[in-house]
C-alpha cells in the first residue's frame, strides 16, 4: 500500500478543510512548491493535488501552479478539482500531470467519462467519490466540491464504469477528512469487497501510522493524507514503511483504535 501526500490548494494556498466546509479552513505558511519538495525528500512517488476552488468552481483556478509543480519533476502528479471536459484533462496531461482525478462529472456525466476512460487509459484517469454516510449504512456521494447531494450511493456511482478500462478509484469519507478522527474502515471494507478488481484509493481521517496499516490490511491500494502530514503526525520512520520500496508494512503497526 501506498502513502501519496496531499496538497490542497485554495486562491493559490495550501490549506486544509475540515469535513469539506470552505468555512472551515486551515492555511499553512509553505508554499505548494516547498511542500513538494518536502514530500520528494521523503521518498515519496506520488503526490495528490487538489485545485479546491476548481472542484466547487467547475474551472481549474489553480493551473499555473499545477504546472509549476508538474514541471518540478522527481515526482508523478495525481490531480483533480472541476475536470469535467475532455479539454481541461487534456491540459493537464498535456503539463506533465500524471494522473488526473475526475470526480462530479462521474456521477453527471457518465457517458462522457466511459469515453475518457477508453480514450486516455486506465492509468491516467481516477475516477474520485466523495462520500457520507447515511443512517441505513449507505454512503451516498456528494459533488461539486463536497458541496450538493446526489441521488446515487457509492455502489451505483462505480457501477456505470464497470465495464470500461478502470482501474484507479478515490474515496473520501466527508465526514472524516481533516478532522484526525480516524478512518472509516468499514467503508472501504466495504467497497474493496464489492468491487475487488478495483485499485482502491482512501482518504479522511487518517491521523497515525497505525491508521495507514489498518487501512493497508482492509485491502486499499493506496491511501491520500494532507493533514496528518503537513502536522507532522507521522514520523519521517513510519513514512518510509509505507514507500515504493518498503514490504510487509502491515506488519509493523497494531490496529488503529478510535
Amino acid at each position: 500500500m501506498l502513502l501519496i501526500p496531499a496538497i490542497d490548494l485554495r486562491a493559490g494556498r495550501c490549506v486544509r478543510l475540515v469535513k469539506g466546509d470552505f468555512a472551515a479552513e486551515t492555511r499553512y505558511p509553505i508554499d505548494a512548491e516547498e511542500l513538494l519538495r518536502r514530500y520528494q525528500r521523503l521518498g515519496v512517488s506520488w503526490v495528490h493535488v487538489v485545485d479546491l476552488d476548481g472542484a466547487r468552481d467547475g474551472a481549474c483556478a489553480n493551473g499555473p501552479i499545477i504546472a509549476r509543480l508538474a514541471r518540478a519533476g522527481g515526482l508523478r502528479l495525481q490531480v483533480g478539482g472541476g475536470l469535467r471536459t475532455a479539454e481541461a484533462i487534456e491540459a493537464l496531461l498535456g503539463a506533465g500531470v500524471a494522473r488526473v482525478v475526475v470526480g462530479s462529472a462521474a456521477v453527471e456525466q457518465p457517458s462522457e467519462v466511459r469515453e475518457w476512460l477508453r480514450r486516455y487509459g486506465a492509468e491516467r484517469i481516477c475516477l474520485a467519490f466523495d462520500v457520507r454516510t447515511d443512517d441505513a449504512g449507505e454512503a451516498c456521494v456528494f459533488t461539486h466540491g463536497w458541496t450538493q447531494p446526489s441521488a446515487v450511493s457509492l455502489a451505483e456511482a462505480v457501477r456505470p464504469f464497470a465495464s470500461v478500462n478502470l482501474k484507479h478509484v478515490l474515496c473520501t469519507a466527508i465526514d472524516r477528512d481533516g478532522t484526525l478522527a480516524g478512518p472509516d474502515l468499514a467503508l472501504y471494507a466495504a467497497a474493496v469487497a464489492r468491487f475487488p478488481d478495483l485499485s482502491w484509493q482512501a482518504s479522511g481521517g487518517v491521523r497515525s501510522a497505525a491508521d495507514l496499516a489498518a487501512l493497508a490490511r482492509v485491502g486499499v491500494t493506496a491511501v491520500v493524507s494532507g493533514k496528518a502530514l503537513l502536522d507532522e503526525r507521522i514520523t519521517q520512520e513510519e513514512i518510509r514503511t509505507f514507500l515504493p520500496d518498503a514490504s510487509s508494512p502491515v506488519s509493523t503497526y497494531a490496529p488503529a483504535r478510535s
